[in-house]
């Protein structure tokens, strides 16, 4: 069974940066379409970004220009560098592994436990 372990989270200054890893284990991540989503407190999980297998990425419009996902596979890692973060970025981060890419929770299988990112002054 395929596990996954979010790293990378912190506290930044508004047009700070962060990078965060999804680590997996007991799978190998090159054959899932992974996933970032964040939750802040009071709202829905959101899609942020995803990455296909084959390494077409998307993004919300929201991260656009500021964040990045890519893949490692031969590290079995996915990062997400966020650039120029803002407050509103405050949220904790879950990275997800499914069959296809989609900014939607339901499309995907696996998750990890999340980890926190704050911006603030």
């Amino acid at each position: 069974q395929l596990q996954l372990v979010e790293s990378g989270g912190g506290s930044v200054q508004p047009g700070g940066s962060l990078r965060l890893s999804c680590a997996a284990s007991g799978s190998t991540l090159r054959y899932y379409a992974i996933g970032w989503f964040r939750q802040a407190p009071g709202k829905e999980r959101e899609g942020v970004s995803y990455i296909t297998t084959s390494g077409y990425t998307n993004y919300a419009d929201s991260v656009k220009g500021r964040f990045l996902i890519s893949r490692d596979n031969a590290k079995n890692t996915v990062y997400l560098q966020m650039n120029s973060l803002k407050p509103e970025d405050t949220a904790i981060y879950y990275c997800s592994a499914g069959p296809y890419g989609s900014l939607l929770t339901h499309q995907y299988i696996y998750w990890g436990q999340g980890t926190q990112v704050t911006v603030s002054s």
